[in-house]
């Protein structure tokens, strides 16, 4: 297993498994019909926790939503496109028909407003089967279980997708944490590769993030 690190600009740039599972794979499930799976963005409570602002996630959330019909003009039913915005990053993954397919979904998604950068992990090749991406589910599922049980990271700074069995790893996140997160994603059986498309974070930029106590009168 190997493990690579996309670059991301600065400036351009634990829930409960089951559920996660669940939602993951009835969104696999919906894309063999449409063949566009588009990331959840929001989760209930967690929006508290995340690293990201409250407006980075609601504009994360509009992103996703926005990528489908903008996929859909572009390259229509070809392929199998997932789509994953953080913090106005977008992650592109799945497969595309052709070389121009690849481009056009890029170029597509590059026009929509708040978008900061893309990474385009668009394979020309076959569609995958839905028996692999279930895998690829249950992969994410682990993935995920395996941060909330590591006591020295937290599970709700990693955002995990999972494509033919390469796992991509997003978030702010410290240099520490961008290591350790995919030492715990390569020890999982299945995991082919890890890619980390991080912003990092100072120390003192997470000492900042954190929720402070209210002082004692």
């Amino acid at each position: 297993m190997t493990s690579e690190v996309v670059k991301c600009p600065r400036a351009a740039r634990g829930w409960a498994v089951a559920a996660l599972a669940g939602a993951l794979l009835s969104a696999t499930l919906l894309s063999g019909c449409a063949g566009l799976v588009v990331g959840s963005a929001v989760v209930g409570g967690l929006m508290i926790t995340d690293r990201r602002t409250s407006g980075a996630q609601v504009e994360d959330q509009a992103i996703e939503l926005k990528a489908i019909n903008r996929l859909q003009a572009a390259v229509g039913d070809r392929g199998h496109v997932n789509v994953t915005s953080y913090n106005r990053m977008v992650l592109i993954t799945g497969e595309a028909a052709t070389e121009a397919d690849r481009a056009a979904a890029e170029q597509a998604l590059s026009q929509i407003e708040n978008v900061r950068s893309i990474v385009n992990e668009l394979a020309v090749m076959p569609p995958t089967a839905l028996s692999s991406r279930s895998g690829d589910a249950v992969l994410t599922s682990k993935v995920k279980a395996s941060f909330i049980d590591a006591r020295d990271l937290h599970a709700n700074a990693f955002k995990v997708v999972t494509e033919r069995g390469v796992v991509y790893l997003l978030g702010r996140v410290t240099e520490r944490e961008s290591r350790r997160g995919s030492e715990v994603a390569r020890a999982i059986p299945g995991v082919k590769k890890v890619v980390r498309v991080f912003e990092i974070i100072s120390e003192e930029e997470l000492a900042n993030l954190q929720p402070r106590e209210p002082e004692k009168k």
